[in-house]
């Protein structure tokens, strides 16, 4: 009994009222069953559980077996319960996003007064998508980006917001670590689309930190270097500290390699397919033979064939002579 009255608070929690989800679930148990059966098993008058069967029959949670007496059959939970599920999430959702709203208004108010509102801490996958999204949408000139693992969100499921910023004049820079690089299928699928939207980027192969930043207002850097998760975030307000991760952008964003250089419409006639410029901007990010494997799906040995077949037309014995001589030819 303990069980079904569980289940019964969980339906609640959705909208279903108490009676109704009472007889649902004894309906799932006892399928086929008479409204007298029914009122028996649940504790309830006949008149109560006829009431409620009305309502779950007119809202397609319950049916009425051909025959008498009248019988009735539940429809499957996950039918008769997805929508309702879904409905309750993008309410959820709509309210974090609320709270986001009113957190903004919160933090301009209290700024000037509580010197440690300079600094916060966010908890939680969903909060800290909400609140990247957040940024993206207060830049009014540019995002600066350090891009490597891990995600919260599916890398490239950001395509058509940084699109519609970049139509609305928005900058944006991204330095891409190898790690992200390396990911199957990303490069083609995502970098390189972002890069042709208008997107600058460029390639490092390692960077300090995970960082995204809304002009120079705002900063979201994930506390843990976990390589495997993203569950809490420091978002940075204007301060010394926020100064400091500017300087830092800045110098990476030097000494990272551009990849609109050796990809595209830059394409160089000395190279013998499309993939060679990629394969070479995989070298200068200092990407590893597996590392280039798996970015371009191509299996080790192959990797291994195009690299050495390219080191032979640059007329190199080692990786860093390679890029020496790409770069003496401006293929880098």
């Amino acid at each position: 009994m303990a069980d079904h009255r569980h289940d019964n608070q969980k339906l609640t929690a959705i909208g279903i009222p108490p009676v109704d989800s009472q007889i649902y679930t004894t309906l799932i148990r006892h399928p086929r069953t008479t409204a007298t059966d029914l009122a028996e098993h649940c504790g309830l008058s006949v008149q109560q559980v006829a009431r409620g069967l009305a309502r779950l029959t007119a809202s397609a949670m319950a049916s009425r077996v051909p025959g008498r007496p009248a019988r009735y059959l539940a429809a499957a939970p996950d039918i008769a319960l997805g929508e309702l599920v879904a409905a309750k999430a993008a309410e959820v959702k709509g309210t974090r996003a609320t709270i986001e709203e009113l957190m903004e208004v919160f933090r301009e108010a209290s700024r000037f007064t509580h010197p440690a509102e300079l600094v916060e801490v966010v908890t939680g996958a969903d909060n800290i998508s909400n609140r990247v999204s957040r940024l993206h949408e207060c830049a009014r000139e540019q995002i600066r980006f350090f891009d490597r693992p891990p995600y919260v969100d599916p890398p490239g499921g950001n395509h058509a917001n940084e699109h519609r910023r970049l139509t609305d004049g928005i900058r944006y820079r991204v330095i891409y670590d190898r790690e992200a690089i390396a990911i199957p299928g990303r490069l083609q699928n995502d970098i390189l689309v972002s890069l042709a939207q208008g997107e600058h980027s460029r390639v490092r192969p390692t960077l300090p930190i995970k960082m995204l930043m809304a002009d120079e207002q705002m900063a979201a850097v994930p506390i843990s270097s976990s390589p495997h998760v993203v569950d809490a975030a420091y978002v940075i307000h204007p301060s010394a500290l926020l100064d400091a991760l500017v300087t830092l952008f800045e110098a990476e964003w030097v000494r990272a390699v551009p990849l609109a250089k050796v990809i595209g419409d830059d394409q160089p006639e000395q190279t013998d397919d499309a993939e060679t410029g990629t394969l070479l901007t995989l070298l200068a990010a200092g990407q590893t033979d597996a590392g280039i494997a798996r970015a371009l799906g191509w299996s080790p040995r192959t990797a291994q064939r195009r690299i050495q077949r390219l080191m032979h037309n640059l007329n190199a014995t080692t990786r860093f002579q390679a890029g020496m001589n790409a770069k003496e030819r401006g293929l880098l």
